[in-house]
């Protein structure tokens, strides 16, 4: 009897710290995947709105990142892409699916996360960032990085580097 109680706290015991060990794995996920993080990411308190196709379906993945870092993201759904991208001034070379206002910013197509990171913190005076085209490996697209991702920014009418990834 004495044997089956020893055993029962110590199952009891190994339950409970599992339990725990579980808990503080979740607790990693969720901050890794941004679903407890929403406020407390780079975006936190700022209104990210994303001008898609009704058709594209990658943009989606795209929102979800930015959500992951804690903007409040708005989709709006349009089927005059043209007009999106006349408004801030992005040439077809320089155009993807999507185009994001975020601010007094425009952020075209799959642009990293450290690339926005480094646009919010640092508030250069351009009119936005952008990557063309939709490459492999980017927030919402997958697939590996099959080459570095330069992004340019835009000022004044003028395309130049911003930041190569």
């Amino acid at each position: 009897m004495k044997n089956k109680a020893i055993i029962a706290v110590f199952a009891v015991s190994a339950l409970v710290a599992g339990g725990v060990y579980l808990l503080g794995q979740n607790s990693g996920e969720i901050a890794e995947n941004g679903e407890g993080a929403r406020n407390t990411g780079f975006g936190a308190g700022q209104k990210a709105i994303i001008y898609k196709s009704p058709t594209c379906g990658c943009c989606v993945g795209y929102a979800e990142e930015l959500e992951k870092r804690g903007f409040e993201v708005e989709v709006a759904m349009t089927e005059d892409m043209d007009a999106i991208k006349d408004k801030y001034g992005v040439t077809p070379d320089k155009q993807s699916c999507h185009t994001i206002a975020v601010g007094d910013y425009f952020i075209e197509g799959h642009v990293p996360m450290e690339a926005v990171e480094k646009l919010l913190k640092e508030k250069p005076s351009i009119d936005g960032i952008g990557l063309p085209r939709m490459p492999s490996g980017t927030p919402g697209m997958p697939g590996p990085k099959r080459a570095p991702y330069e992004v340019y920014q835009l000022k004044g009418g003028v395309f130049s580097e911003f930041l190569t990834i």
